[in-house]
């Protein structure tokens, strides 16, 4: 069984027991959090879109880590006007262990 859960404004296909990265949570490490809205639910009887039988399901998952990723550099740069400027970001980010589908 899995899940396509709305979360951080992407959408992420989750199983039971799945790490991944999402956009920053506000949770404590060891909190448990609800990750949703549930956009479709894969059971053994075939797929659910309807939204009225989504909207009884959730996602339950625990938040293991909380961190940046990597750094990533930006450069702009305009030939012959001598004009260069670089800065660089790095994106916050939770990661979270799929606990359990409930529908």
């Amino acid at each position: 069984m899995y899940a396509v859960v709305s979360t951080g404004g992407k959408q992420y296909r989750v199983s039971e027991g799945d790490r991944l990265r999402v956009e920053k949570l506000t949770a404590e490490v060891g909190e448990t959090v609800e990750l949703g809205p549930v956009r479709l639910l894969a059971r053994d009887e075939g797929l659910v879109v309807d939204p009225e039988q989504l909207s009884s399901a959730r996602v339950v998952a625990e938040v293991t880590d909380q961190g940046r990723r990597k750094k990533i550099r930006v450069f702009k740069y305009k030939r012959r006007k001598n004009y260069r400027r670089t800065y660089g970001h790095r994106q916050s980010f939770t990661e979270v262990l799929v606990k359990e589908i409930k529908c």
